[in-house]
């Protein structure tokens, strides 16, 4: 996938938060073309190859970085975003990490109670770059 497509998606995944946080998430204005070059972003596809979804991490320190997930809001609720965390989750894995770190601003309540149903415990509340972030990870057994 490009980087125009893999920014529409977040255009579109986000823009329902842009009133509710005030400014636009930090996703929508993310680096994706460095990202991308970086290995980072990893994307869903549909049988016909057309984007779905996409998910961005990254190692930092002893854990896996889950940086971002955006999934087509027309695609939402087939297990599109689940099947990416759980991809995340084997990727780290794979490769000796022993837990998932994320967060999510506090205002996206939806994504609270969904992290916590795929077993992330909070962590932290704290202000960062402007953005009111809840801090998650998941130990990975």
């Amino acid at each position: 996938m490009d980087e125009p497509e893999i920014r529409d998606c977040a255009e579109r995944a986000y823009a329902r938060y842009v009133d509710l946080i005030g400014r636009k998430p930090a996703p929508m204005v993310a680096d994706y073309g460095a990202q991308i070059a970086a290995g980072e972003v990893h994307v869903a596809t549909d049988d016909d190859g057309i984007l779905q979804g996409f998910i961005v991490f990254r190692p930092e320190g002893e854990h896996i970085l889950l940086e971002n997930i955006a999934v087509l809001p027309s695609k939402a609720g087939r297990g599109i975003g689940k099947a990416l965390i759980a991809f995340c989750e084997d990727e780290a894995r794979r490769r000796g990490f022993g837990a998932v770190h994320l967060y999510t601003n506090v205002k996206m309540t939806e994504n609270l109670s969904i992290y916590r149903r795929l077993g992330y415990v909070e962590v932290a509340r704290r202000s960062e770059n402007g953005f009111n972030r809840v801090f998650f990870e998941k130990a990975l057994t």
